[in-house]
C-alpha cells in the first residue's frame, strides 16, 4: 500500500480485500470520477432538451433558460464551499450525500409539473453536482502519489473534458427516442451505482478537525456574489447588459459582496473558503490560467453546436455525432498525456496543446456556405486534442506539489475559476456573435437594393424561378425576396461565427506568457514549510 493511503481505514471486506491486493486507489478513482462525470455531462444534457421542456412546461424562452442558469448558480456556489463541508461532515459521509441528493433531485427533475418545480429541483441537482466534482480531484490528489497524479487525473479529466461533448448526444437521442424527463431519470441508476461504490470504497472518516465556529457570514456574502455573478453571466445578453437595471443591480451587488467577502476570510480564524492557499504561486497563476481555458474551451464548444444547428440545419442527434469523435480523441489523449506529464515539464505541454488549439480556432474561422459536416471532422478532433494537453497538466502543475491538507481549498478554488471562466467565455462569445450579426447584416443589406445590378439580376432569376415552378407574379416575387433574405442571412452567420473563432484563436496565443508564472514546481519550499 502507498504512503498516501498507509493511515486510511476501510469497512467492507471488499474494500480490505483491494487495500491488500493493492488496487483500492483505483476503486477510489473509478468512484470519484463516475460522481464527476454525472454533474458535468448533466451540464450539457439539458441544453437540446429545452424547446421540449418549454412547449410541455408552458413556459417562455426567457423562463425556460432559467433550467440552466439555476443549475450553474448552485454549482458556482457549492464548489468553493466544498472543502469547508467536507471537514466540517466528513469526507465520505459528505461525498455519499451529495450523490444521493443528485440522484434524488433527478428524481424530482424529471417528474416536475411546473417550472418553478423544474428550477428548484435543479438548484438540488447542482448543489449536490457542484460537491462531487469539488471533491473528486482533491480525492484523487490525496490518494495517489506525485508519480501516479498523471494517470490518476486523467481518469478525473476523462468526464471533465469528454463530459461536455457526451451531454449533447446523449440528450438528442433521449429527447428523440423517449422525451426530455429521461435526461434525468438516465442519472438513476448511475447515481445509485456511484453511491454503492462510494459506500464499498471511499475510505472512512477519522480525524476530522470539525471547525469551532461557522463563518456564516464568509458562506451568506459568497453566496450572494457568486449566485449574482453567475446571474450577470448567464442573463446578461438577453438583458442587453448593463441596459438593463436588473444586470447593473446584479454586477454591483456581485462586486460590493465578493470585495467584502475577500477581505472576511483573510480575517476570520476558520474561513469558509481558505483563500490564503493563494500563497502557493502555482495555484495563484494555475487559477488565472484556468479562467481563460473554461472561456475558450467551453466558449467554443458552446459555438460550434450553434453553428451546426442554426446555419448548417442539424438536429440535436446529428449535432452529437459531429461532437463525438472529438470526445474519442479526447479519451485517447488523456491516456498518452496521463504519460507525458511525468516526464516532461507541464508547462511545454500546455503551451503545445494551446498552439494545436489555436490552429484549429484558426482553421474554423475559414468557414464559408459550403462548409458542411466532413470539413468539420478534424478541426473537432484535433480540439480534442488540444484541450486535454491543456487541461491534463494544468491540474498537475497548479495542484501536484502542494501539501496534501492543502489541496482540497486549493481545488475547490481551481475548480471554481474553470467553472467561472466557462460562464465568462459564453458570455462573451454569445454578445459578441449578437452584435457581430448585427454589424455584418448592416454591411451586406447595403449591397441588397434595387441600385445594385447584381442585386436586381439575382432577384430576378429567382422570381422567374419560381414563375416557372407554377407561382402567379405576386407569390414569386415574396418567394424571391424571402430567398434573398435567407441567403443573407447565411451570409451573416458565417462571417460572425469565422471572426468568433478567430478570437478565441488569438486569445489562446495572446495569454500563453501566463504559463510561465506557473513555474517549475515552483512550491516545493512553500509546500516545505507549510508541513
Amino acid at each position: 500500500m502507498s504512503a498516501a493511503l498507509a493511515n486510511l481505514s476501510f469497512s467492507s471486506p471488499l474494500a480490505l480485500r483491494a487495500a491488500r491486493d493493492g488496487w483500492i486507489k483505483w476503486a477510489i478513482a473509478i468512484t470519484v470520477s463516475l460522481g464527476a462525470i454525472l454533474e458535468v455531462i448533466d451540464v450539457s444534457i439539458v441544453n437540446v432538451a429545452l424547446t421540449p421542456m418549454q412547449g410541455n412546461l408552458g413556459a417562455t424562452l426567457s423562463e425556460i433558460g432559467w433550467v440552466i442558469t439555476a443549475y450553474g448558480i448552485a454549482n458556482v456556489v457549492i464548489i468553493p464551499l466544498t472543502p469547508w463541508l467536507d471537514n466540517f461532515f466528513g469526507r465520505k459521509r459528505y461525498f455519499v450525500f451529495s450523490l444521493i441528493a443528485f440522484t434524488l433531485a433527478s428524481i424530482l427533475c424529471g417528474t416536475a409539473k411546473s417550472l418553478p418545480m423544474l428550477i428548484f429541483a435543479r438548484v438540488l441537482q447542482g448543489l449536490g453536482g457542484g460537491s462531487m466534482l469539488g471533491k473528486a480531484q482533491s480525492i484523487l490528489f490525496q490518494t495517489f502519489s506525485k508519480e501516479e497524479q498523471g494517470t490518476a487525473q486523467a481518469v478525473f479529466g476523462l468526464g471533465v473534458i469528454v463530459g461536455p461533448a457526451l451531454g449533447p448526444t446523449l440528450g438528442g437521442y433521449l429527447t428523440d427516442a423517449l422525451n426530455w424527463r429521461w435526461i434525468f431519470f438516465i442519472n438513476i441508476p448511475f447515481g445509485i451505482l456511484a453511491v454503492m461504490l462510494a459506500l464499498t470504497f471511499l475510505p472512512e472518516d477519522e480525524g476530522r478537525r470539525r471547525p469551532a465556529r461557522v463563518d456564516w457570514l464568509g458562506i451568506g456574502l459568497l453566496t450572494v456574489g457568486l449566485a449574482c455573478l453567475q446571474t450577470l453571466l448567464e442573463e446578461g445578453q438577453q438583458e442587453d447588459w448593463f441596459d438593463s437595471r436588473f444586470i447593473t443591480a446584479m454586477a454591483a451587488t456581485s462586486f460590493i459582496s465578493l470585495a467584502i467577502f475577500t477581505w472576511w476570510e483573510f480575517r476570520v480564524e476558520h474561513p469558509a473558503v481558505d483563500l490564503r492557499v493563494l500563497r502557493y504561486r502555482s495555484v495563484a497563476s494555475g487559477s488565472l490560467y484556468s479562467i481563460v481555458l473554461g472561456a475558450g474551451l467551453y466558449g467554443a464548444l458552446f459555438a460550434i453546436p450553434i453553428f451546426t444547428q442554426n446555419y448548417l440545419h442539424f438536429t440535436a442527434m446529428q449535432t452529437g455525432q459531429l461532437l463525438m469523435p472529438s470526445a474519442l480523441a479526447s479519451g485517447v489523449a488523456m491516456v498518452v498525456t496521463g504519460k507525458l506529464v511525468g516526464k516532461f515539464d507541464p508547462r511545454m505541454i500546455i503551451v503545445a496543446g494551446a498552439v494545436i488549439t489555436a490552429g484549429v480556432m484558426f482553421n474554423l474561422s475559414t468557414i464559408n456556405p459550403d462548409t458542411g459536416a466532413g470539413d468539420l471532422f478534424w478541426p473537432l478532433v484535433f480540439r480534442g486534442l488540444g484541450s486535454v494537453m491543456m487541461f491534463l497538466p494544468l491540474s498537475i502543475a497548479t495542484l501536484g506539489s502542494l501539501p496534501r491538507h492543502e489541496v482540497p481549498a486549493a481545488s475547490g478554488f481551481y475548480n471554481l475559476t474553470r467553472q467561472l471562466g466557462g460562464s465568462l467565455g459564453v458570455a462573451i462569445l454569445t454578445t459578441l456573435l449578437a452584435r457581430r450579426e448585427a454589424v455584418n447584416r448592416a454591411v451586406l443589406v447595403e449591397n441588397v437594393t434595387p441600385f445594385r445590378d447584381s442585386a436586381v439580376e439575382r432577384y430576378n432569376q429567382l422570381a422567374g424561378f419560381f414563375q416557372e415552378r407554377g407561382f402567379d407574379l405576386a407569390t414569386a416575387q415574396q418567394k424571391a425576396w424571402g430567398t434573398i433574405d435567407q441567403i443573407v442571412t447565411g451570409q451573416v452567420a458565417v462571417r460572425a461565427f469565422s471572426g468568433l473563432f478567430f478570437l478565441v484563436g488569438v486569445a489562446f496565443i495572446a495569454t500563453l506568457p501566463l504559463l510561465f508564472l506557473l513555474g517549475k514546481g515552483g512550491n516545493k519550499k512553500a509546500a516545505a514549510a507549510a508541513h
